[in-house]
C-alpha cells in the first residue's frame, strides 16, 4: 500500500495519491490531470477510482478530465447531483483497492454531500481518512457553504457536529489524518500549518472534537467570527458540479504570446483586464497603466478568485520569462479560462516600445513614521483578526478580500498610506485604486512588520467590523 501526499502551497490543498496492487485510487484531484496520469505511469499502476469528499468551492477539481483519460470512475458521497455520470455512492458503502479497502463514510456539515473516505488495509484494520473538508487539523469546515432558504449555517453546524461524533471520533486514535487542506485556506477559520497527524492527537487539540463539548457549544464556536467566503466560492462549487472544458483547451488559449501592439488592443478594445503577476518591488517602480497586480509568488490564485468578480474576464497578463505557463494554471485552478495570452518580452517590451508607464509611489516604514507624525489617513488592508491583534492607532480597516464592497469608503481627495502585513496585499489593494482612477495612494513597504519597529502608535482591539 502507498500513500502520498500532493500538496499545493499557493491553495493550501492536499490530494492524495492510493496504490495496492497496482491499482491506484486519486483523491480530490488539481484541475490539471497529466502529473496523475504520469504519477501512475511510472508506478505501473492503473488509475480506477477519483474519490471527490465533495463539491470543492475553493479550487475547481480535475475529476472529469482525469476520469476521460484514465478510465476511471468518479466517486462522490452521498446525495450528490451532477450533469455527468458519477457513482453515488451509499454510506458505509467499500471499494475494492487492490488489496486494501476504502469505505464511505457520510459526514454531512459542511455540505450536504461531504464524505469522509476511510482507508482500511490488507488485514481490515483502519488505517487513514481523507476528511476532505469536513475535519482539518486544528479546526473543522465552514458551515456556511451550503445554506439555502430552508438550511441555515446553525443547522449545517449541528450536522457537523453528529458526523465528527458518530462517524469520526469513534474511530481509533492511531488512524492517520489526511485533511483537505491546511494553513492558509478560507475552508476554515484556525487551520494548522501541519498537513498529516493521527486522530487520537486531534481529539486532544482541536478545539471541535472536545469530548465534553455540547452540540450548542460546538455549533456557537463554530459559526463564531466566521468572516463572509470569498465570491468565487459559490461559482467554483457549480463548475465542480457541472463540469468544466478540459485544461489543455484552456492553456493552448493563454499561453500564446502577444506583441506590443496586440497586447495593447487588447486591453483597449476587448476589455481585457490587464494583470500583472511580477514582484511586487518590481511593480510599484514601473507598470503598465490601469493593470492590477496580483503576484503569483504569493497567494495568488485566491486573491484573483477574491477580487475578480467575473469568471469569464478577458485576462492578458505579464509575468517573469518562463513562469507563463505557471500563470495561466494556476488561474484555472480557480475556474478563470478566459486568459487570452501574455506580454512577449514582459514589462520591459512594453517600455522599449515607448508606451506610457505609471508608478507608485512608496515609502519605506520610517519615512512612514515621519509622515504620521505630520497626520496622514492610514488604510490597514490586512483581514480583521490581524488588525485586532495591533494595528496602527486611528488606521482605517478595509482588508484587501472586501475591498469591492468598501469602495465608497474611498474618497478621490484623500491621500491613503496603505499597509499589510508584509507588502503583498497592499500593492494589490493600491493598484487597485490606482486602476479605478484614485490616484493619491501610497504604499507603505514592507508593511505591519516594518511599522511595528517604528515608534508609530499602536493599539490592540476587537472594533465594529466596518464591513457591510
Amino acid at each position: 500500500m502507498k500513500i502520498e501526499q500532493i500538496y499545493t502551497g499557493c491553495l493550501a490543498q492536499g490530494a492524495y495519491y492510493v496504490e495496492s496492487d497496482g491499482e491506484a485510487a486519486i483523491i480530490d484531484p488539481l484541475r490539471e490531470s497529466q502529473p496523475y496520469m504520469e504519477k501512475a505511469a511510472k508506478e505501473g499502476a492503473t488509475i480506477k477510482y477519483i474519490f471527490e469528499t465533495h463539491f470543492h468551492a475553493d479550487f475547481v477539481s480535475g475529476h472529469l478530465e482525469l476520469a476521460s483519460k484514465s478510465g476511471a470512475q468518479i466517486v462522490f458521497g452521498p446525495t450528490a447531483k451532477t450533469q455527468y455520470d458519477i457513482i453515488e455512492a451509499t454510506d458505509g458503502q467499500e471499494f475494492q483497492l487492490g488489496k486494501v479497502k476504502i469505505k464511505v463514510l457520510h459526514t454531512p456539515g459542511h455540505t450536504m454531500e461531504s464524505a469522509t473516505f476511510l482507508l482500511i488495509d490488507e488485514n481490515g484494520k483502519n488505517h487513514a481518512i481523507f476528511s476532505g473538508d469536513t475535519l482539518f487539523l486544528g479546526d473543522v469546515g465552514r458551515p456556511d457553504l451550503a445554506v439555502k432558504s430552508d438550511l441555515t449555517r446553525e443547522d449545517l453546524a449541528g450536522m457537523l457536529f453528529e458526523s465528527l461524533r458518530n462517524k469520526i471520533m469513534v474511530l481509533a486514535d492511531d488512524v492517520i489524518v489526511y485533511p483537505g487542506h491546511g494553513a492558509g485556506s478560507a475552508c476554515g477559520k484556525n487551520l494548522s500549518k501541519e498537513t498529516v497527524d493521527l486522530l487520537g492527537n486531534q481529539k486532544k487539540t482541536n478545539y471541535a472534537l472536545r469530548a465534553d463539548m455540547t452540540k450548542e457549544e460546538f455549533v456557537h464556536e463554530v459559526t463564531d467570527g466566521i468572516l463572509p467566503p470569498p465570491q468565487y466560492f459559490s461559482k467554483n462549487a457549480m463548475l465542480n458540479k457541472n463540469g468544466v472544458v478540459e485544461f489543455e483547451q484552456v492553456l493552448a488559449k493563454g499561453k500564446v504570446s502577444l506583441d506590443v501592439e496586440t497586447f495593447e488592443a487588447m486591453a483597449n478594445h476587448e476589455s481585457a483586464l490587464i494583470l500583472d503577476t511580477r514582484h511586487q518591488t518590481n511593480f510599484v517602480k514601473g507598470f503598465i497603466p490601469n493593470s492590477i497586480f496580483i503576484g503569483v509568488d504569493g497567494t495568488f490564485a485566491p486573491w484573483v478568485g477574491a477580487l475578480i468578480k467575473d469568471l469569464n474576464q478577458p485576462i492578458i497578463f505579464i509575468a517573469d520569462k518562463g513562469r507563463e505557463e505557471e500563470v495561466v494554471t494556476r488561474l484555472s485552478r480557480v475556474g478563470y479560462d478566459n486568459t487570452l495570452g501574455y506580454l512577449e518580452g514582459g514589462f520591459d517590451a512594453w517600455v522599449a516600445a515607448g508606451k506610457e508607464v505609471d508608478t507608485m509611489e512608496s515609502v519605506s516604514a520610517q519615512e512612514f513614521a515621519k509622515k504620521y507624525e505630520e497626520g496622514i489617513t492610514v488604510i490597514d488592508s490586512r483581514k480583521p483578526g490581524e488588525y485586532a491583534a495591533e494595528h496602527v492607532e486611528n488606521a482605517l480597516t478595509i482588508p484587501l478580500d472586501y475591498l469591492n464592497e468598501n469602495m465608497d469608503k474611498i474618497e478621490a481627495d484623500t491621500t491613503y498610506y496603505v499597509h499589510c502585513a508584509s507588502g503583498y496585499r497592499s500593492v494589490i489593494f493600491a493598484s487597485i485604486l490606482k486602476s479605478r482612477g484614485f490616484d493619491k495612494v501610497v504604499d507603505v513597504a514592507g508593511g505591519y512588520k516594518a511599522i511595528s519597529e517604528t515608534a508609530v502608535p499602536k493599539t490592540a482591539y476587537v472594533c465594529p467590523s466596518t464591513l457591510k
